[in-house]
C-alpha cells in the first residue's frame, strides 16, 4: 500500500538540514534548536569518555562552541550526527592528551571521584566510570561506538594490539564488577 507523505510537512532529514543552513547564517534559534535535539548524546558520549559528569559537562560545551564555530565549514558530505560524533570524540580525546599524566591518574582535591557511579545510569553506562582511563575509553570508542580497533589505535595514538587488549581488559572488569 503507497503511503502519502504530509506535502506540508519535509522529511526529517530535510529539516535538519534547513535548520543547519539557517544556523550556518548565524541563526542562534536555530542553532539552540540544533543542540535541543544532539545535547543528550553527546554528553552520553563525554561523560563515557571521561567518566565524570562534571568534565563531561564541561566537554558539552566546548563541543558546542566548536560546533558553532566551525559550523560554517560543514559541507552536507556527511550526516551532520557523524560530523558531530567525530567532532566530540576529537575534542575529547584531544583534551585528555593535553592533561598531565597525574591528573589522569589521581584526581585533583575538590574534583569527583571517578570509581563513585551515577545513580541515573543503568547497568554498563553505571559501572563506566570505574574502569581505568584506558580501558574505560577503549571500550566505549569499541563497544558503545562502534569504531574499530585499528581506528582507536590511531585516535589514542597507541597500537592496535594494546587497543584490543585493553578492551579485554575492560570486559574482564566489568564482568568482574557485575558479578
Amino acid at each position: 500500500m503507497l503511503t502519502q507523505t504530509d506535502p506540508v510537512s519535509p522529511p526529517p532529514d530535510e529539516l535538519e538540514r534547513a535548520e543547519l543552513v539557517r544556523a550556518q547564517a548565524g541563526d542562534r534559534a536555530a542553532f539552540a534548536r540544533l543542540y535541543q535535539r544532539h545535547h543528550r548524546r553527546t554528553y552520553a558520549l563525554c561523560f563515557r569518555l571521561l567518566g565524570q559528569a562534571s568534565r563531561a559537562e564541561d566537554a558539552v560545551q566546548e563541543v558546542y562552541l566548536r560546533v558553532w564555530q566551525k559550523l560554517p565549514q560543514y559541507r552536507f558530505d556527511a550526516r551532520f550526527t557523524t560530523w558531530l560524533h567525530r567532532l566530540t570524540v576529537n575534542l575529547v580525546l584531544n583534551e585528555l592528551q593535553k592533561q598531565p599524566w597525574w591528573q589522569k591518574v589521581l584526581p585533583l582535591e575538590g574534583q569527583e571521584e571517578p570509581a563513585a557511579p551515577d545513580p541515573n545510569l543503568e547497568g554498563v553506562d553505571r559501572l563506566l566510570p570505574r574502569l581505568p582511563t584506558r580501558a574505560r575509553q577503549v571500550f566505549v570508542l569499541f563497544a558503545i561506538e562502534g569504531y574499530r580497533h585499528e581506528e582507536i589505535a590511531r585516535l589514542l595514538g597507541i597500537r592496535a594490539g594494546t587497543s584490543k587488549a585493553q578492551y579485554h581488559r575492560a570486559r574482564q572488569l566489568l564482568q568482574e564488577m557485575l558479578s
